[in-house]
C-alpha cells in the first residue's frame, strides 16, 4: 500500500475483527476447560465475585495481532523481531497461567524460572536491535537530539526494559480493562513515532497492538467476560518494549507508559516502606487498588487512569517528535 496509514488501519481492522470473531469462540472453550481465575483473598473484597471469570484470553488478540502482521506486513528483520519477543512473552505468561489455572500450581513458574526466560529473550532482543538490525546502542534523550551511548552496557539495559515492562503491564492488569485500554493509547503512539523514522513495518505493528487491544476490550470491559491473564500481559509490555528498542525511544517509552511506571513505582515504594518502617504507604498496591480502597468504582479508576494513560501518550510523542 502507498498511503502508509492505510496500512496501518487495514493491520488494526485485521486484529479488531479477528480478536472480535474469536471471542466468542475461545471464552467458551476456556470456561468449559476450568480456565478460571482465581482471585487473591487479600485484594479489594469486590473482586471476590470475578472469581472463576475465564483467563488466559491474552490468546485472543496475540493470534489477531499476528494474523494481522503475517498477512499484511512486508517480512523484515524489524516485524520478526518484535514479533518474536511479543509472543515469546506470551509463551512464557501462556506457561504460568496454564500451570496456576489448570495445574493449580498457585504460584504458576517458580520466579527465578519466569525471570530467567524474560531476561533470556531480553538480552536476544538486544544482540539482533544492535548486530542484526544496526541500532546501535545509544540511547536518545527525550525534548533533545542528546544521545547517551552505553556501549557494552545496552544490552543489559535492553533486557531491563522488556522485563520491566512486560511486568510492569502484568500490574497494571488488575481491574476490568485497565492493561487493555492503556496499552492501546501506549501502542498508538508508535505508529506516527515509527511512520516519522520510515519503518513503516513496525507501523503497522503498532496498529495491530492497538486493534487487538480494542478488540478483546468489547470482552475485557466491566464487567469482564474474560481476562489477558499473564499470557496476554507480559506479551504486551514485550510489544510496547520492542518497538520502543527497534525505534529507538526508550527513554521516551517512559512517559508513553506513564501509567505503568507509576503502577510498578507505587509497588517498589509500598514494598520498600513496609519492610523498613512497617507502615505502607499507599492503602493497597499497585496504585490502582489504592483508588478502589479509597472509594473509587473500579469503573471509574478505570477512566481516569485511561485519561491519564493519554496525556501521557500524548507527552511521550511530543518528547519524540519535537526537537
Amino acid at each position: 500500500m502507498e498511503n502508509p496509514w492505510m496500512g496501518v488501519l487495514a493491520t488494526l481492522a485485521t486484529a479488531l475483527v479477528v480478536s472480535l470473531v474469536l471471542g466468542p469462540l475461545i471464552i467458551p472453550i476456556l470456561r468449559r476447560m476450568k480456565f478460571g481465575q482465581q482471585v487473591r483473598d487479600d485484594g479489594p473484597l469486590r473482586h471476590l465475585s470475578k472469581t472463576g471469570t475465564p483467563t488466559m484470553g491474552g490468546l485472543i488478540f496475540l493470534i489477531g495481532i499476528a494474523a494481522a502482521v503475517l498477512f499484511w506486513v512486508p517480512r523484515s528483520m524489524e516485524l520478526f523481531t518484535v514479533l518474536l519477543i511479543t509472543l515469546g512473552y506470551g509463551l512464557i505468561g501462556f506457561i504460568d497461567d496454564y500451570l496456576k489455572v489448570v495445574l493449580k500450581r498457585p504460584l504458576g513458574l517458580r520466579a527465578r524460572e519466569k525471570l530467567l526466560g524474560q531476561i533470556l529473550l531480553g538480552l536476544l532482543l538486544g544482540v539482533i536491535a544492535v548486530w542484526g538490525i544496526d541500532r546501535g546502542t545509544s540511547l536518545v534523550v527525550p525534548f533533545s537530539h542528546l544521545e547517551i551511548d552505553l556501549g557494552g552496557l545496552y544490552l543489559f539495559f535492553a533486557a531491563f526494559i522488556v522485563v520491566g515492562f512486560g511486568n510492569a503491564v502484568n500490574l497494571t492488569d488488575g481491574l476490568d480493562g485497565l492493561a487493555s485500554g492503556t496499552v492501546a493509547l501506549a501502542a498508538a503512539v508508535f505508529i506516527p513515532i515509527a511512520l516519522a523514522l520510515d519503518k513503516g513495518g513496525l507501523a503497522l505493528f503498532a496498529g495491530a497492538v492497538v486493534g487487538g487491544c480494542l478488540g478483546f476490550l468489547v470482552y475485557n470491559h466491566h464487567p469482564a467476560k474474560v481476562f489477558m491473564g499473564d499470557t496476554g500481559s507480559l506479551a504486551l509490555g514485550a510489544a510496547l518494549a520492542s518497538l520502543s528498542i527497534i525505534t529507538r525511544t526508550e527513554l521516551a517509552l517512559l512517559i508513553i507508559g506513564g501509567v505503568f511506571v507509576l503502577e510498578t513505582l507505587a509497588v517498589i515504594i509500598q514494598v520498600i516502606s513496609f519492610q523498613t518502617t512497617g507502615k505502607r504507604v499507599f492503602l493497597m498496591a499497585p496504585l490502582h487498588h489504592h483508588y478502589e480502597l479509597a472509594g473509587w468504582s473500579e469503573t471509574k479508576v478505570v477512566r481516569v487512569f485511561w485519561t491519564a494513560a493519554a496525556v501521557f501518550a500524548g507527552l511521550g510523542l511530543l518528547s519524540v517528535l519535537t526537537k
